[in-house]
């Protein structure tokens, strides 16, 4: 189930963020940057106001299945540009689809807002979010450079096609 977030989902939220960190940044950076007691505040405050953000500046998505979370991805909208600013997936739950129902959900949001490109920047050793996202449409922009260690990547968002006309109503006989 994907959902909104809630302040309450605050401290699960931290903890999944800094067990999926740790995946990609173990062995490239001290752990004391990604998981340190300076760094979970700082992760938490910073989820706490991606929460409390009015929708029309952006939003935070939570997967749930159980009544666990497993899930969270983040967006905001500021200057005119949307920037999916997080996306991740407990690693006791990769290759279950949670990830691309986070992103689908997304998109969903996207398209109802009217947002027709969002940005994202990907850490540079994450291979595997490279990957997931390559799959999902991203392209990098020819125009963007890597932003420090990280890569910017771009998603152009198609309008969602047309529902599909509602069935008319069976004509009744002619009586002839």
């Amino acid at each position: 189930m994907i959902r909104t977030a809630h302040p309450a989902d605050l401290d699960a939220i931290a903890a999944l963020h800094t067990r999926a960190r740790a995946t990609y940044y173990r062995g490239r950076i001290p752990e004391e940057a990604y998981a340190g007691q300076a760094e979970l505040r700082r992760t938490r405050e910073g989820w706490t106001v991606a929460v409390a953000r009015d929708a029309a500046e952006g939003g935070v998505l939570c997967a749930e299945r159980d009544g666990e979370l497993t899930g969270v991805a983040a967006y905001r909208t500021q200057d005119g540009v949307t920037t999916l600013t997080q996306l991740h997936v407990d690693p006791v739950h990769w290759r279950r689809g949670t990830g691309a129902a986070l992103h689908a959900a997304c998109l969903e949001a996207w398209r109802r807002a009217g947002i027709r490109r969002v940005r994202l920047e990907v850490y540079e050793h994450n291979l595997r979010a490279q990957a997931f996202y390559a799959a999902q449409g991203w392209a990098p922009d020819p125009a963007d450079g890597p932003a420090g260690s990280h890569l910017v990547l771009w998603l152009e968002i198609a309008p969602a096609p047309p529902a599909p006309p509602a069935p008319s109503a069976p004509s009744a006989p002619s009586g002839e």
